[in-house]
């Protein structure tokens, strides 16, 4: 078990290194190949009134006539400790994870970014621990009640709830539960679970909910059909042959075997929405880190942007570490192996 850990451990060190590579390489290497000068890349950093030799000075000061592979290597100096950089009126020194400054508000990314996370992160785990609960048992009943009311019903739901976007199922709910019969609170007033638990619940219930019906359905069919398959299995008769209690055959034997599948769907989906719920928090006016991207974007702050693609690149692999980990303990072949 131990060494299984450590090879997972190393993989994810190895698979952020290469994604601190693809990183460098979308957006200061990709620029320089499709044709922009160190002077083009130096004129996002400068108001828009700078005339060349100010972009110029910029640029020097800032590294980008170096050698690539210098360049790099101050990328991934920031990332993991620190770096100083010349901005002008004087040297600041950038603590690690230093992922830069932004164009805009010229603050740092990553004070800006750790603000935010507690709003994803509220979101994501709240969701997920909705849409896991109702989307498995949900899964459960209808595969031990194949073809009934209950199965087609669910079934149908789950279909309306993958096939309908975020966008439309969140103004519709928030036309309906906010505006219309008042059950919940203004979602974008966001108050953190440590001054006031009830309101956090309250103003979070309805971007929970809508969240969690979108990827429930998911869950609900790839559980019913895991656990149709499941149960069919010669050794589920077995254990039924042996007199063990109906529930213990559907919990230990069924469901344990089919979980697999969904554990490896959860890290991936929960790892995504850590690094940022981008329809649902636009929707709701949540501003968490998705908000926050889509702010980036719509002003091309480059820094911000690459905060965040980092920031959902180690969500998602440490999502993914965690899945490995939990192979062992949903599926005892995995520690055999």
């Amino acid at each position: 078990m131990f060494t299984y850990i450590l090879r997972r451990l190393i993989a994810a060190v190895m698979l952020l290194f290469v994604v601190s590579i693809a990183t460098f390489a979308i957006f200061f290497l990709v620029p320089r190949l499709a044709g922009m000068s160190a002077d083009d890349l130096a004129s996002r950093y400068v108001g828009k009134a700078a005339n060349a030799e100010v972009i110029h000075d910029t640029a020097v000061r800032l590294g980008f006539y170096d050698p690539i592979l210098v360049q790099y290597g101050r990328f991934v100096q920031g990332i993991f400790v620190g770096v100083d950089r010349n901005y002008g009126p004087g040297i600041e020194h950038c603590p690690a994870p230093c992922f830069g400054y932004s164009y805009v508000s010229q603050n740092p990314v990553l004070p800006d970014l750790l603000n935010r996370l507690p709003i994803t992160l509220s979101l994501a785990l709240g969701a997920a621990v909705v849409w896991v609960i109702f989307g498995v048992a949900t899964g459960v009943l209808s595969a031990l009640r194949r073809g009934s009311f209950f199965d087609r019903l669910s079934m149908g739901i789950a279909l309306a709830g993958v096939s309908l976007p975020i966008f439309f199922t969140g103004i519709v709910s928030l036309a309906i539960f906010r505006d219309q019969l008042g059950l919940v609170g203004d979602v974008a007033d966001w108050v953190p679970i440590s001054e006031d638990p009830l309101t956090w619940a309250n103003n979070l219930m309805l971007p929970w909910v809508t969240l969690a019906f979108l990827y429930a359905a998911g869950y609900a069919r790839l559980t019913r059909a895991g656990m149709l398959e499941t149960m069919s299995e010669d050794y589920i008769r077995t254990a039924r042959a042996k007199g063990l209690p109906e529930r213990k055959v559907v919990v230990k034997h069924g469901l344990r075997a089919t979980l697999t599948p969904v554990v490896t769907m959860f890290g991936l989906d929960l790892g995504l929405l850590l690094g940022g719920a981008v329809l649902t928090e636009s929707t709701f006016s949540l501003p968490g880190i998705g908000k926050y991207a889509v702010d980036a974007i719509s002003n091309n702050d480059l820094p911000q942007v690459m905060g965040v693609t980092i920031v959902a690149a180690a969500f998602i692999i440490l999502a993914n570490l965690i899945v490995d980990l939990l192979y062992a303990v949903v599926d005892p072949r995995v520690r055999l192996a």
